[in-house]
């Protein structure tokens, strides 16, 4: 924690005065209020600076690119607590919000933590295909998963990660993180002995590492994107609710089976 010079801990976001809101070193409502954009703000208060031109470009599409996808188990979840609580509606976000872990949502901060280890090591002399095939081989030899490979509905393509590689492309915003992404692309298929989707995680964090976004924010963006949707959903869930029918739909899909003395180990 970061101590200050007569040994208070410090924080650097922000303060509220009588008069006045100062965040991140900017009067609130004479500097930030109508100048900039929400995705800037969020930038700013992520990282403490203003951002560049292709950092507010890829940030928005990144965020409009993981908001919203179905009923994701994230959607549910919020819309049968909100079913439970009506007037808890922020109970049924911060239900969603608790199913962003490595299977949903949580992979983009693994994918980044892959990404940084291969650079490390192409930075100490590797080369970039053979260090993503190692560890990709690796991977698949102790059973793990490749994080940002695969997906249960999106074959043999996810449109999305599709997209964003496309206008990394394009903008020419591509760097040592994004050209690391395409080769496990290639190591997961040696690997697997098949193609394996390269899901929307993965150059989510490409991205933001090639941008200079520390890897501890990836996470942030996907958790902020989501909160969208399941406001969306939650809205839709007052008006037209599904949140019982989906727990009916859960019971007649499970079924009971008494315990019994002589099954137990």
């Amino acid at each position: 924690m970061p101590i200050g010079p007569d040994g208070r801990a410090v924080s650097h976001i922000s303060h509220a005065h009588a008069d006045r809101v100062e965040v991140r070193g900017r009067d609130l409502t004479s500097e930030l209020m109508g100048r900039l954009s929400f995705t800037e703000y969020f930038h700013l208060l992520l990282t403490g600076e203003e951002p560049t031109a292709d950092q507010r470009f890829f940030l928005d599409l990144l965020l409009v690119a993981i908001a919203e996808h179905g009923m994701m188990p994230t959607n549910v979840a919020a819309r049968m607590t909100l079913a439970a609580d009506p007037e808890s509606l922020q109970g049924a976000v911060a239900a969603g919000i608790l199913g962003c872990g490595p299977v949903i949502l949580g992979t983009a901060a693994e994918c980044a933590r892959l990404l940084e280890d291969a650079q490390a090591r192409v930075a100490e002399g590797g080369d970039p295909a053979a260090v993503a095939a190692h560890a990709a081989r690796a991977l698949r030899e102790t059973g793990a998963r490749l994080p940002g490979f695969g997906h249960p509905v999106h074959r043999p393509l996810d449109p999305r990660a599709e997209r964003i590689l496309e206008l990394a492309e394009e903008r020419r915003a591509g760097g040592p993180h994004l050209e690391l992404a395409l080769h496990f692309r290639a190591a997961a298929e040696q690997a697997w002995d098949r193609p394996l989707t390269m899901n929307v995680s993965m150059p989510i964090a490409a991205v933001m590492l090639d941008l200079g976004f520390p890897s501890a924010t990836v996470k942030a963006v996907p958790i902020l994107a989501r909160t969208a949707g399941l406001l969306a959903h939650l809205a839709e869930e007052r008006e037209l609710p599904i949140g019982f029918l989906m727990a009916g739909a859960a019971e007649e899909a499970v079924e009971y089976e008494p315990s019994r003395e002589d099954d137990a180990p």
